[in-house]
């Protein structure tokens, strides 16, 4: 697989995560879980998925992401034109960005205020 279309299903799948993660997902532990990287292996068989979650409950919040895997994963199959859709590898972002942040915030504040 070339590296652009790499990245757009990374960007792709990243974009649906977040949705996912942010507002579809009633888990509590992952309330405060942004998205901020995926890299999507050249085959398309994995994707590292990297997140920012608040100091202290980085442990509870990849418990949770690793036990919706499974459920994410049939979410990304329904709503992405992917013959095959990877699996999912969770990590801690270190270096979150403040931009990224602001822009989840926002959007959840959109969602909220449209659901009122």
């Amino acid at each position: 697989m070339d590296e652009h279309r790499s990245r757009r299903v990374s960007e792709a799948v990243k974009e649906e995560l977040s949705e996912l993660i942010g507002f579809e997902m009633d888990d509590p532990r992952v309330a405060n879980v942004q998205v901020t990287i995926v890299e999507v292996s050249p085959d398309m068989r994995h994707a590292h998925v990297k997140v920012a979650v608040d100091s202290g409950e980085e442990k509870k919040a990849l418990t949770a992401l690793q036990h919706a895997e499974n459920f994410l994963r049939h979410e990304l199959a329904s709503r992405l034109n992917l013959r095959r859709v990877p699996e999912l590898h969770f990590g801690v972002d270190s270096h979150p960005d403040a931009d990224g942040r602001i822009d989840f915030l926002l959007r959840r504040a959109k969602r909220t205020k449209a659901r009122d």
